[in-house]
């Protein structure tokens, strides 16, 4: 027979004909289970709180099980305060509590209806894979409860009786707690984050601290998380441009005592050479929060400061890699230090801000001795700070450039396109490389850049072509115009064109060729971005191409909402549909308490799917192809070419 090496270990795991039989069994029938359910979210940027309320509430799953299963039978403000329950177990019962309505009839009714929904979110799933999400300690109990059939006249005093004794010995509130993690767990089988955890919000560490104990995630990599991740390599472009986007949002805590980064040098270097420096564009733009004057000013310098080791980091870069195309980002050359002007594309342009006591005119990229330092310190900061360098381990380890998933393509930005809608291409070592040979070189490149010290050549600098390259698949535009921005007040010179993807895209048959381009069925595949906010307030639609492109990104961040008009899109998809949810602002978690709100302002069926079941998804395949092994094996034990062991209580094996 073929494969007998391959079977010979297979058999150590099933080491007879019962043991291989189960399995076949076991396997078979799970193909036919439902499929379970994936979310979708995207350009979360540091915001925590709205990030983890979404999560709690599974974009709206939870409220809507609570609906079908008790419909008419419990009135509107006991859902309400159902799912609240489910959402934040601890604060709702602490309320309820004050309010003086934990009584032994209300947890006997709010437990059984706990069990209820639970039985129903957890009756897609095999009884090994609930069991191995149970709490050690109920992990029995619970297990009875959820196999307890309500018809069963036999056990239903059985029943009763543990929701009485759990009730009578104080253990109500914990038993209901853990049941709504339960609930929160079964609602969402696999999570799928498009990109863009870090930037522009507070926390995007406590967002990796969520996926990280996250039961099944995965990430398909932004151009912030790129930043992120090179800057914790050590690349000195990368970390003065995520130091700098930290500060211009004013979140220096995160560096200062989350990541627990000393920023003194760069505050003391600030201080001197920015000291009477108060610049308003360089004023920390404050979206959920104050900051006294002096801190305020703190920030300002260091902003500062830290923009023009950037500029000079990146001229020396692009000298270095003249193969990147990028001598239009080098501006420093280009000023004019005794008129005060800059000339870019031969016209020649007031500089609003002159202060630059750090740049020689004569050699304008060279960091003077006290930058030189500053970096040194930051960037041995940085390579050496051991939560920064776990959370980046994490990205490598759980991210990719692109994600084929049941039959959906999901990255974060777009597929370079030239204006007449093919592929474009860049050349790298005398090769050109386009379209799903292009994303799969930036992947390659991205985790040997994580072995740096290991390869004979540092790719790092790639990654900063990735942030901000015009054919880089995460950044999507001609140019970044950041320093324009700063210190020009010409808007032509902000002008970022976007690459001709996010116009094409727009068209069904280009929809179907990408599909194709990465070996899915354009009958049945979806394509699912980020990046671009979708401004749904200027009557723009997050559903492309007849249905076959969804963009998600629709503000979750608190940046963004002025511009979308609403606080984000989620996606999800089960067994029969694909669901698109819109989000209302988040507020906080007591008013999310107190008001019974989970965010989600209405949402939409984008696609009725059918009735799937595990045989028809990605899983269904692999355990298909494990079928086939196992039959195999069967036949091998039948036929004598492999000889069964059974366990010898006396003798062992």
């Amino acid at each position: 027979m073929e494969n007998t090496k391959y079977l010979k270990l297979l058999a150590s795991q099933y080491p007879n004909i019962p043991a291989v039989s189960t399995e076949i069994i076991n396997l078979k029938a799970i193909l036919n289970l439902p499929k379970s359910t994936e979310h979708f979210l995207t350009d979360l940027h540091g915001e925590d709180k709205a990030f983890q309320h979404i999560l709690k509430t599974a974009s709206g799953i939870i409220k809507y099980q609570i609906e079908q299963i008790f419909s008419n039978e419990i009135p509107e403000e006991d859902k309400n305060e159902l799912a609240t329950l489910i959402y934040y177990p601890e604060e709702k019962l602490k309320t309820l509590e004050e309010e003086n309505k934990l009584t032994k009839d209300w947890y006997k009714v709010s437990l059984n209806r706990i069990l209820t929904l639970c039985k129903e979110v957890s009756s897609i799933y095999t009884r090994s894979k609930v069991r191995k999400a149970l709490p050690k300690k109920f992990a029995y109990i619970i297990e009875e409860l959820l196999h307890t059939r309500e018809d069963d006249k036999n056990k239903r005093e059985y029943h009763n009786q543990i929701i009485s004794t759990i009730i009578e010995i104080g253990q109500a509130e914990s038993f209901i707690t853990e049941l709504a993690n339960l609930i929160q767990t079964f609602s969402i089988d696999k999570l799928h984050i498009i990109g863009d955890i870090f930037d522009r919000g507070p926390n995007p560490h406590k967002i990796l601290e969520e996926l990280k104990s996250h039961h099944n995630c995965d990430i398909q990599w932004g151009n912030h998380d790129i930043l992120w991740m090179g800057a914790a390599l050590g690349q000195k472009a990368l970390l003065a441009t995520a130091i700098r986007v930290t500060l211009r949002y004013g979140n220096l805590e995160l560096l200062e005592e989350d990541y627990g980064i000393n920023m003194r040098p760069l505050a003391r270097f600030a201080a001197q050479y920015y000291k009477d420096d108060v610049y308003e564009k360089f004023q920390p733009k404050l979206i959920e929060k104050e900051l006294d004057s002096k801190e305020k000013q703190i920030i300002t310098q260091m902003h500062k400061a830290i923009a023009i080791i950037q500029f000079k980091l990146e001229g020396n870069l692009i000298k270095r890699r003249s193969e990147f195309n990028m001598n239009e980002a080098l501006y420093l050359d280009k000023i004019n230090f005794e008129n005060g002007t800059i000339t870019l594309n031969g016209e020649e342009y007031e500089l609003t801000d002159t202060h630059f006591p750090t740049i020689d005119p004569e050699n304008p990229y060279q960091l003077n001795k006290q930058e030189k330092e500053v970096i040194k310190q930051l960037t041995h900061s940085f390579k050496n700070n051991d939560k920064l360098q776990n959370d980046v381990r994490f990205l490598f380890n759980n991210g990719g450039m692109y994600l084929k998933y049941n039959d959906n393509l999901l990255f974060h930005g777009c597929v370079p396109l030239n204006e007449d809608g093919e592929f474009s291409s860049l050349t790298i070592s005398g090769q050109e490389c386009k379209g799903k040979e292009l994303l799969d070189f930036f992947d390659d490149i991205i985790r040997k850049s994580y072995s740096y010290k290991y390869e004979k050549t540092d790719y790092r600098d790639w990654l900063w072509y990735l942030w901000r390259g015009e054919l880089s698949p995460l950044f999507g535009k001609d140019k970044m115009t950041t320093f324009s921005r700063y210190f020009t007040s010409d808007k032509s010179l902000y002008v970022e064109k976007e690459n001709p993807y996010y116009e094409i895209r727009n068209k069904e048959e280009f929809c179907d060729r990408l599909l194709e381009e990465f070996e899915l069925d354009p009958e049945i595949g979806h394509i699912i971005n980020g990046h671009t906010p979708v401004k749904e307030k200027q009557g723009e639609s997050p559903v492309k191409a007849n249905g076959k492109l969804f963009v998600i990104d629709g503000g979750i961040s608190a940046a963004y909402q002025e511009k979308t008009g609403i606080a984000g899109y989620t996606l999800t998809y089960n067994s029969f549909e694909m669901r698109l949810i819109y989000h209302k602002p988040f507020i906080s978690k007591e008013a999310a308490v107190r008001e019974g709100n989970d965010t989600v302002s209405s949402n939409r069926i984008v696609k009725f799917v059918g009735k799937k079941k595990i045989s028809d998804t990605d899983i269904g395949i692999e355990l298909k192809d494990k079928i086939d092994n196992l039959m195999k094996l069967l036949e091998a034990y039948n036929k004598g070419i492999i000889k069964e062991k059974y366990k010898n209580k006396n003798k062992g094996v």
